[in-house]
């Protein structure tokens, strides 16, 4: 049995964690980072995941802990402290210790949050030190095949000739879904029905089912369902077309500039953090994301390493998506609840 297993074995799976056994030094040696001393004393590093197990942050936390354990030579625990959009999870990572032994791995939420819940439990500007950002993933604007369009040019057209009279669904109001069709309606000028489910898979399943024509979809969930023919795709909402979809235009291929939408993987620490610290989880988080196993991992599920994984792309990055989507929010009137 090898350590990996043991450990595995000893830890109860009500924790919902992955414990990373990176102590392996023959294994990791190759792999480790030449740093001085390790991380919060060698204690194990906690990634608390903003979202339920199997999700698209879970995914990634667990495809990063491996390696991030190996640089590092420490111990790796992946977290998963799901609720109020993130917010449960930013709040135990907020008031956490400052010395790297305790990390958030979140979602795209994070840079929506601010504009959508006035009252946040934290700041998330003050609160926290962007460490990197993984990676990016588009979303696919799909339709029922019997909806009877093949591009966005002509969902634009009978949006146009009948507003509000074209729906899309969404996971949720505030949803990702949610504010790419409120940032489409913004771009193209059209007015659209919006339709919250709750989650994404019930969405998904009356679009296949007819009952809702469009959706603004996940590509790595989607993809099956556009491949069996069950869904049509009809443009991405990255700036390049997706390497799983090469057939698929952009948005601004299909006519409708200055549409980006992605969804994003940000690892951020407590605010307070020291800066080597900071340095050598930046290091780590920069080999892990150069290892063709991860990268080749993130492209399964339709996405694609970060550009610039440094800390100050990261921050930037972060900002910029704040002030895109703080926007939308308050332009649209977005509300949840």
């Amino acid at each position: 049995m090898t350590q990996a297993t043991r450990l595995s074995a000893r830890t109860p799976l009500s924790r919902r964690t992955l414990l990373v056994a990176s102590a392996a030094a023959a294994v990791a040696a190759p792999w480790r980072l030449a740093t001085a001393a390790p991380i919060a004393g060698g204690k194990t590093i906690t990634l608390v995941v903003s979202y339920p197990a199997g999700g698209g942050a879970d995914l990634m936390a667990r495809i990063i802990a491996p390696r991030l354990g190996e640089a590092l030579g420490q111990n790796v625990v992946v977290d998963n402290k799901p609720g109020a959009s993130g917010q449960l999870a930013a709040s135990a990572v907020a008031r956490a210790t400052p010395d790297g032994a305790t990390l958030l791995l979140d979602a795209s939420s994070f840079a929506v949050n601010p504009s959508l819940y006035p009252k946040l439990p934290y700041d998330s500007n003050k609160a926290f030190v962007p460490l990197a950002v993984l990676a990016t993933f588009p979303n696919v604007l799909v339709c029922h095949p019997g909806f009877g369009v093949t591009s966005v040019k002509e969902v634009i057209a009978r949006a146009k000739a009948k507003p509000d009279d074209v729906a899309y669904a969404s996971s949720g109001n505030g949803s990702a879904q949610h504010l790419a069709g409120a940032l489409f309606e913004e771009r193209t000028g059209v007015r659209l029905s919006h339709i919250p489910y709750r989650g994404g898979g019930p969405a998904m399943n009356d679009v296949m089912g007819g009952q809702v024509p469009l959706f603004f979809a996940n590509v790595a969930s989607s993809l099956g369902h556009i491949q069996s023919g069950k869904l049509r795709a009809l443009a991405v909402t990255a700036p390049v077309r997706a390497r799983s979809l090469p057939d698929v235009p952009t948005m601004a291929e299909a006519g409708v500039p200055n549409y980006e939408v992605l969804e994003w993987n940000p690892v951020l620490a407590p605010a307070g953090i020291a800066a080597d610290t900071r340095a050598q989880l930046v290091a780590a988080i920069r080999k892990a994301l150069a290892d063709p196993e991860v990268l080749g991992r993130i492209r399964a599920l339709g996405g694609d390493a970060f550009a610039d994984p440094t800390q100050a792309s990261a921050g930037k990055f972060i900002l910029a998506q704040q002030a895109q989507w703080g926007k939308v929010i308050r332009e649209r009137k977005i509300v949840v609840g």
